[in-house]
């Protein structure tokens, strides 16, 4: 029999993996269960009973998080000249556009989000076998995609996700860092889920949210009582 390690201990004592635990609760025990060294990112994982595979329901949006993610982003702004001081302005880490074009194409993805106006999307479809397999395809639903450009950086800046549901209709979000105290790890990941909730296609029948669960880097994954959100 393997000899329980000290971390191990502590999780063991802290939770029970097959218990359902309020959202208030699991952010407090998701603090007490991750060990890593550097500041873990926390996550949220949101199973939904819907059908990826028909168009009305795949579930997708952005939605700017009451404390943010704690993460720090790198924008790229492909824009027109007349748009580039706004984009300065407003926290672009880099900004351009031909030039950027060409190194994307050579294979550079060193950014998190990509930002731009709609008169240049025909210019970026050729990027999308090197930006659509990293999700860095900007999105007009996501809000990537838009000609007030500031606003769309400034929010990413702050905080703002873009999610949707994968194949398996699974929502898998990054809602802060273990560094957060547990009031705002709890009240970003409620009001994701209160997001979600709204989003629900009509044409999804029976339980909407599955089930959900909050994990760091990792760490073991949190069971959240989650009936509440179908009522």
């Amino acid at each position: 029999m393997s000899r329980l390690t000290k971390n191990k201990k502590i999780i063991l004592e802290k939770y029970d993996s097959q218990k359902l635990y309020s959202l208030e609760e699991a952010s407090k025990i998701i603090k007490d269960i991750s060990f890593t060294k550097f500041d873990a990112s926390i996550d949220l994982d949101v199973r939904l009973g819907v059908d990826p595979k028909k168009p009305d329901q795949m579930i997708r949006g952005a939605i700017s998080l009451p404390h943010g993610t704690g993460k720090i982003l790198k924008v790229l702004a492909l824009c027109t000249p007349d748009k580039e001081e706004e984009a300065k302005k407003a926290g672009a880490d880099y900004i351009g556009l031909d030039d950027f074009i060409k190194k994307i194409e050579n294979g550079w993805t060193d950014i998190d989000v990509i930002v731009t106006i709609p008169t240049l999307m025909p210019k970026l479809g050729r990027l999308g076998k090197v930006l659509g397999p990293r999700g860095l395809m900007p999105n007009p639903k996501s809000g990537t995609v838009t000609n007030d450009i500031g606003k769309a950086i400034k929010d990413v800046k702050a905080g703002k996700i873009d999610f949707k549901v994968d194949k398996f209709g699974i929502i898998h979000a990054s809602i802060g860092k273990v560094s957060f105290d547990s009031k705002k790890i709890n009240e970003n990941a409620q009001e994701l889920l209160n997001f979600i909730v709204k989003l629900r296609p009509s044409s999804a029948k029976g339980i909407y949210v599955k089930s959900v669960s909050l994990s760091s880097t990792m760490s073991s994954s949190i069971k959240i009582e989650s009936s509440v959100l179908n009522n």
